[in-house]
């Protein structure tokens, strides 16, 4: 947006823009566009030997009564943040709402706080950051929590009250009937393909409303291209049609089109949707599917989980990384990789991100060879650990169990918290847990049935494993708990 003018465009690549022109329909017969001149209303008429579109995604705002009023805003484009920065800086609002909890919603949200503006943060959804599982997500909602947003995760904006030109207040009302007193409304719900002119050209739209294309960013039409947010793209894992309003995927595609135009046969290589957004003082990154995509589509997969440091813990400013990986439980295929933290998020789910894209498994992760230096590593780096724990369980060398089993425990089962007591006395226990320190497990074996099954946890899964290996091989059927007491608390909230 900010980084080439017409002016410079021409200059150096010879590319005339015509900022302020729409084009307003094609004509695929004559192959040639009508574009109306914004600022003189007159039309005109262009041929084509070959045309791209990039219309883009449009905000979408559902048809909510009293929504459309000076005090409601919604962001795509730099006029619209000019619009909203005006309006800040006359009515000096003293609370917004933000109606969506997605990468704009969040951003938006973080941007008022900077301001000192009391934010109200309302998701449909029962968690922010809809690419994330809910785990992940608690670690935004705290941390937005903690920075003054106040959440409403799990209702909707049901109606907004009239508004008149000199108003500076809206009052509305959610779908479980509370209300909300606000001075400014960005709606950030999502977005949506725009597909009005490929809709009336008659190009075949796909089932997700987006713009159709074949692997060389054709259309229906031969002469007609379409890249970007407008277009379905393929999934990486599954092959299925998606919608991914990325900037990454949309760069390549217009690349890969305008080399076919000119004769190459390259074709698209699908869409893993590897993103990552700021929430104050975390990020937070995804790549590949997430366990809820996993579960409609009945795949099967395993996963596990790693809270390790940024870099090595005695250096200073090492922060918590928390890694999700998801993967085939039999063939180890990457399936997707989650993570949040303050530091170093981005380098591990882009590692993933090219492991998963290079046809690695989760066991070649174990093998990678990433640079270490205190500062800005440690010699196991997160992916190694993460690779060595699915592993683990990919060889059968270690049975886990997940936390949501644990509301099945039955008689033939012990659950056991091998953290020390004084851990255990900060933090509690998890219902119907004993603990055994992992250092007192020998001395205590009498505790233990070996006729039952052993499910052990500690804090984040190391000393579980730990546990989980000596009582294996005194005879004991045990599983470890991926991830441990802090994947318990961030998934049970």
């Amino acid at each position: 947006m900010l980084l080439q003018t017409p002016e410079s465009f021409k200059s150096r690549f010879n590319v005339e823009v015509r900022v302020l022109n729409e084009v307003i329909e094609i004509n695929k017969t004559a192959k040639t566009i009508t574009i109306r001149n914004l600022v003189n209303n007159n039309e005109y008429i262009e041929p084509y030997d070959a045309l791209i579109l990039s219309p883009g995604a449009s905000p979408f705002v559902p048809p909510i009564k009293g929504i459309k009023n000076h005090l409601t805003h919604s962001l795509r484009n730099v006029p619209d943040m000019d619009a909203i920065i005006a309006l800040i800086d006359k009515n000096k609002p003293a609370h917004a709402t933000v109606c969506g909890g997605g990468f704009i919603g969040l951003e938006v949200a973080e941007a008022l706080r900077q301001r000192n503006i009391k934010v109200t943060l309302v998701e449909f959804a029962p968690q922010v950051m809809g690419p994330v599982d809910i785990e992940i997500a608690n670690m935004l909602h705290d941390e937005l929590e903690a920075h003054g947003v106040q959440l409403k995760l799990g209702k909707a904006l049901q109606e907004v009250s009239e508004c008149e030109p000199e108003d500076q207040t809206l009052t509305l009302t959610l779908d479980d009937q509370s209300k909300l007193t606000t001075n400014l409304l960005i709606m950030a719900v999502g977005v949506k393909p725009e597909v009005s002119l490929a809709v009336n050209a008659d190009l075949e739209i796909g089932e997700l409303g987006g713009i159709k294309v074949d692997d060389y960013m054709r259309t229906s039409d031969p002469s007609i291209y379409a890249v970007g947010d407008a277009i379905e793209s393929p999934d990486f894992v599954t092959g299925d049609s998606m919608l991914a309003p990325l900037a990454a995927p949309a760069n390549r595609q217009g690349r890969l089109a305008a080399n076919v135009i000119f004769g190459a046969q390259e074709t698209y290589k699908k869409t893993q949707v590897t993103a990552i957004c700021k929430v104050f003082d975390l990020a937070v990154s995804s790549t590949g599917l997430n366990e809820k995509t996993l579960r409609r589509k009945a795949m099967p997969y395993e996963k596990v989980y790693v809270h390790a440091a940024s870099h090595a813990g005695y250096y200073p400013g090492a922060h918590p990384v928390t890694l999700k990986l998801l993967f085939h439980p039999e063939s180890g295929a990457i399936l997707g990789a989650q993570a949040v933290g303050k530091d170093g998020v981005d380098k591990r789910i882009d590692i993933i991100a090219v492991a998963q894209r290079a046809g690695l498994s989760v066991v070649d992760l174990q093998d990678l060879e990433l640079c270490y230096a205190p500062p800005f590593g440690s010699a196991r780096d997160v992916v190694n650990q993460a690779g060595l724990v699915a592993t683990n369980v990919l060889k059968g060398d270690e049975c886990i169990f997940h936390n949501d089993h644990l509301t099945t425990l039955n008689e033939q089962q012990i659950l056991v918290d091998v953290r020390g007591g004084n851990e255990v006395a900060k933090q509690g226990l998890i219902p119907g847990a004993i603990n055994i320190p992992v250092d007192e497990i020998r001395s205590n074996l009498d505790k233990l049935d070996k006729q039952k099954e052993i499910l052990v946890y500690c804090q984040v899964g190391l000393r579980g494993h730990v546990a989980a290996c000596l009582l294996t091989n005194l005879g004991y059927k045990v599983k470890n708990m991926t991830g441990g007491f802090k994947t318990w608390q961030l998934a049970s909230r």
